[in-house]
């Protein structure tokens, strides 16, 4: 499924209705366990905190989404989720792939906590190229090696 990368900052889920039901709608299929707190106030706390979503679109719509907290040289990834009727047809692995372009562009490394990660997902990000890093506490995407999603 051809997707684009989007990013949902405070401003724009302020303003477009859109952006905001569909970022529910993505966190409302969410496992509740994945989840620090009940999906709205996530999504709204996360973004009034200064973070942004990753999301990837398709007809003028979000289907999945990343929360993204974006330091000068590395951005931290976490509470990933793809929309439930669009599972398994390759829209997490394509937007994480167009993340790592973006980071790219912008001289940054792709990081994820270990700890709240499923296997599933440890699977899926050592498949795309991020490597656990020697202490064991992150997986880490580096662009700018070989070998890096591109």
């Amino acid at each position: 499924m051809p997707v684009t990368l989007e990013e949902v900052d405070h401003a724009r889920w302020v303003a477009e209705g859109q952006v905001r039901t569909d970022l529910s709608r993505i966190y409302h299929d969410a496992p509740r366990e994945r989840l620090p707190r009940s999906p709205d106030v996530f999504v709204r706390e996360h973004l009034e905190q200064g973070g942004v979503f990753c999301s990837a679109s398709f007809n003028d719509r979000l289907l999945a989404a990343v929360s993204v907290i974006k330091h000068a040289d590395a951005w931290w990834l976490s509470h990933f989720c793809v929309r439930k009727t669009t599972r398994r047809r390759g829209v997490g692995s394509r937007l994480l792939i167009l993340i790592a372009e973006a980071a790219h562009a912008q001289d940054a490394v792709l990081r994820i906590e270990a700890a709240q990660l499923q296997l599933e997902d440890q699977l899926l990000l050592t498949r795309l190229g991020y490597r656990l890093e020697a202490s064991g506490s992150y997986f880490e995407l580096n662009p700018f090696a070989s070998g890096g999603c591109q």
